[in-house]
């Protein structure tokens, strides 16, 4: 083997350490989920029983499953619109030259780096039955106060509240790069041609901003679908399972039924229907953008 032969595989040494704990950390983890899916096993026994598609069919004869995609894919898509329509706002705000424009970035980029957990208990003790929203409403002379977390629909609300208040801030980030991308002399040559502030933004401005779109609007879904941690903090699936998403419902199975199988063969239906609608939804932004070819 020559000199420029070894010289080649250089570079593939320096990588191997970080390739193998991906593989170890990722990739067999998500490989052994598939193969645990097609068995049944409770979390202790050395052995798995192989029980062939019982536990796909099992999810979708689960009498919470179905509830539990349809309020997944509610909180998906109605964060596809809150997240991305106020992350565009403030970005479109920020990117001025108010001199208070770095602070107020990072403020609102502040919820993105903090823990889910620790914004969760913060906010079931704002909505609580006796938190300061209850308690301002109370003094403004409300005679009843909204059950802000045991009623079904109010829950749901609060916690497409919570995440959008959480990652808003990122995708206000994401606007803000391809707001300063435009390059200033088309704006002005826009300017100068007589269009006002609303005809730069949808003619010049929104045609600019297609990759930032298909970026938020791909992250936003695949957090969409994924949520879990501000679900289980606030209201843990409840009340009556009203509130239960497929990763809530996956957890119960795994750690509260001992039903590892089930839990495994939900985690594949996520990843597939994760995988499914982020094709699509890229595929679609493609062509309404011109990103594709």
């Amino acid at each position: 083997m020559g000199r420029s032969s070894v010289a080649r595989f250089v570079p593939w040494w320096f990588a191997a350490p970080a390739v193998l704990l991906f593989a170890v950390l990722m990739i067999w983890p998500s490989v052994d989920g598939v193969i645990l899916a097609f068995h049944d096993w409770n979390g202790v026994d050395p052995q798995r029983e192989f029980v062939g598609l019982e536990n796909l069919i099992e999810v979708f004869t689960h009498p919470m499953a179905f509830g539990a995609v349809l309020r997944t894919l509610l909180i998906a898509f109605t964060l596809l619109v809150t997240r991305n329509v106020l992350g565009l706002l403030l970005a479109l705000a920020l990117n001025t030259s108010v001199k208070s424009r770095v602070l107020l970035r990072t403020v609102f980029f502040a919820p993105a780096v903090m823990s889910s957990v620790v914004l969760g208990y913060t906010y079931k003790f704002i909505f609580g039955s006796d938190g300061p929203v209850n308690q301002t409403l109370r003094a403004l002379g409300a005679e009843s106060v909204p059950n802000w977390l045991g009623e079904p629909t109010l829950a749901i609300g609060v916690i497409i509240f919570v995440i959008t208040w959480q990652t808003v801030g990122s995708a206000m980030v994401i606007y803000l790069a391809g707001l300063q991308s435009i390059p200033q002399d088309v704006l002005e040559a826009a300017s100068i041609d007589g269009a006002g502030a609303f005809r730069r933004f949808f003619s010049v401005s929104l045609p600019y901003l297609a990759p930032a779109i298909t970026v938020n609007m791909v992250l936003t879904l695949i957090t969409g679908l994924r949520v879990f941690d501000d679900v289980y903090v606030l209201t843990g699936g409840g009340p009556a399972n009203q509130t239960q998403t497929i990763s809530t419902l996956l957890v119960q199975e795994a750690f509260a039924f001992g039903d590892y199988g089930t839990a495994a063969a939900l985690a594949v239906v996520l990843s597939v229907l994760i995988a499914a609608l982020t094709a699509v939804q890229f595929r679609f932004l493609k062509r309404q953008r011109g990103l594709g070819s």
